[in-house]
C-alpha cells in the first residue's frame, strides 16, 4: 500500500455509513493522533481554539471537556497540543490544576500560538515543543482592557489599584508555582522569579501581543524542544493542527477538545 495515502486502510468503518460520514473529520484526525502517539510513545490530547475567526477564550466551561479527554488516555505520559489566544485567569488556574494532578508527565506542543494565559498553560509542561511557526506571549493580566502594569503605575483610585495588585499577584503566583514544580524545578527561586517578572510585567515585553518564539523562549530559561519545520514528527503535528483549523471553519466550531477516542466541539462564537 502506498505511503502517500491518508488514511492508509481499505477496511470498511465499523460505524454505520451515515454515522461515519457525519463524524469523518473527527475519525481522520484521531487516526493521525494515533500515528503521532505511536511515534512518541505518549498520549496526545488536543485543546484547539479557532484563534483567527472567533473570539473564543479560555473560560469556565473548558475544564469539563479536558477532564473527559484526560480520563480517556491509555498510556500516562501526555502531550498537549495547544492553540489559544488566552482568556480568563480563574479557569486557567483550574486547567493547570487538572494537568498537575491528572497528567504530571506533561509536555505542551505549540504548533502556532499559545498567547497570554495560553502561555501560562504551556508552563504546566516539563518542556514546550516549538518550531518556526510557534509563538508564546507575555502573561501580564488586563483589567477592563487595560494592562495591570499601567493601573499599578497610575490607578485612578485606591480600589482599582488594589484590584490590579490582586490580579497581578494571582498570575505571578500561578506562573511561579508551575515553573518551580515543573520545567524549572532545578533552578533557584531567584532564577524562577526573574523569568516570571519578564513574562508578567511590561518591563521586558512592552506589548501584550509580543511574539516569544522558540529561541526567545529558550533564552528566557524555559525548556524548549525546538523542531525544524521539515522534521517528520513536526510535519505530522502541523498537519493535525491544520486539520483542526480547517474543520473548525467549515463546521462552525470555536473549540475542539480531543484525544484518540474522545472528542468534543464547542459551537462557534462569532466576532461582532
Amino acid at each position: 500500500m502506498s505511503d502517500s495515502c491518508f488514511p492508509r486502510t481499505k477496511d470498511i468503518p465499523k460505524q454505520s455509513p451515515l454515522f461515519w460520514v457525519t463524524h469523518k473529520d473527527r475519525y481522520l484526525r484521531q487516526l493521525l493522533i494515533r500515528d503521532i502517539q505511536e511515534e512518541t510513545g505518549r498520549d496526545l490530547i488536543v485543546y484547539f481554539t479557532d484563534t483567527d475567526r472567533t473570539e473564543a477564550q479560555i473560560d469556565p466551561g473548558d475544564d469539563q471537556y479536558l477532564i473527559e479527554v484526560l480520563n480517556a488516555r491509555r498510556r500516562g505520559p501526555t502531550d498537549l497540543l495547544l492553540e489559544t489566544n488566552g482568556g480568563f485567569t480563574d479557569p486557567t488556574e483550574k486547567i493547570c490544576a487538572l494537568f498537575r494532578q491528572l497528567a504530571p508527565d506533561l509536555r505542551v506542543i505549540v504548533p502556532r500560538r499559545a498567547k497570554s494565559n495560553g502561555t501560562v498553560i504551556a508552563l504546566c509542561g516539563s518542556a514546550i515543543l516549538m518550531s518556526a511557526s510557534s509563538e508564546l506571549g507575555p502573561i501580564d493580566p488586563h483589567l477592563g482592557g487595560t494592562p495591570i502594569t499601567f493601573l499599578l503605575n497610575a490607578a485612578p483610585d485606591p480600589l482599582t489599584r488594589q484590584v490590579a495588585e490582586t490580579f497581578q499577584q494571582q498570575t505571578t503566583k500561578l506562573a511561579t508555582q508551575l515553573l518551580k514544580d515543573g520545567m524549572l524545578r532545578e533552578k533557584s527561586a531567584e532564577e524562577v522569579e526573574a523569568v516570571v517578572q519578564k513574562l508578567a510585567t511590561r518591563q521586558h515585553y512592552h506589548s501584550h501581543g509580543s511574539v516569544i518564539d522558540a529561541g526567545e523562549a529558550a533564552s528566557l530559561g524555559l525548556k524548549i524542544n525546538a523542531f525544524e519545520a521539515g522534521d517528520p514528527l513536526w510535519q505530522k503535528i502541523w498537519l493535525l493542527r491544520t486539520m483542526y483549523s480547517y474543520d473548525c471553519a467549515r463546521n462552525g466550531h470555536s473549540k475542539v477538545f480531543e484525544g484518540e477516542v474522545v472528542s468534543s466541539a464547542v459551537t462557534l462564537q462569532r466576532a461582532p
